[in-house]
């Protein structure tokens, strides 16, 4: 009983270690302005849309087909046996900016290490992007996504109204975990608007 109680003791000073150095990134990353960090993630948008669309050319009929779709360019994840990660991005409809989002993330289970990765949600109608903006959407975390690599959209369909795909870009980390995905939306000013 006594090694157990070390042992999680150790899991949580490793996961509070672990969460403080992304905290530490992030705080660094918080320097700019907001109208910086804006404009930074709009341009790490643009890169991630690129770079999805050159690793597997054929995820441009989602581009095409889907109603709408939210780009996070950065997501960070951290964590050991409990882990949690964040990132912001850019949603579009009808291929038009209309407003900026967040995902938030919290897993828990077999896990550990510290990860970046860029998700690019596709809504397959109106009735799932509205649901998306009236923040009403989230689900398990790993459940649904597709990891990007060439072909990897072919014979890919919409579930439950969308199609999910993630690329890792930093970092490595090893999960068996269950959790969820939040999402938070902020419509963009008019006058923003690209």
């Amino acid at each position: 009983m006594k090694r157990h109680w070390i042992a999680l003791q150790l899991a949580f000073a490793a996961t509070c270690i672990t969460l403080t150095g992304a905290a530490f990134a992030q705080g660094e990353q918080k320097q700019l302005t907001a109208a910086e960090y804006r404009q930074e993630v709009a341009k790490n948008v643009q890169e991630t849309i690129a770079r999805f669309r050159k690793i597997d050319p054929g995820i441009e009929r989602f581009f095409k087909d889907s109603t709408g779709y939210a780009v996070f360019p950065r997501v960070g994840k951290a964590g050991f046996i409990v882990a949690g990660g964040h990132g912001d991005g850019e949603v579009y409809e009808k291929n038009k900016l209309v407003g900026t989002a967040s995902i938030t993330l919290a897993t828990i289970g077999l896990q550990a290490g510290i990860q970046d990765f860029s998700q690019i949600v596709f809504f397959e109608n109106q009735a799932t992007l509205d649901r998306f903006k009236q923040g009403k959407f989230e689900f398990a975390a790993n459940v649904s996504a597709v990891i990007l690599t060439a072909g990897a959209s072919k014979g890919r369909n919409y579930s439950a109204g969308v199609a999910v795909f993630t690329h890792a870009t930093a970092g490595a980390m090893a999960e068996a975990a269950l959790g969820t995905q939040k999402f938070s939306y902020k419509p963009e000013a008019a006058a923003a608007r690209k």
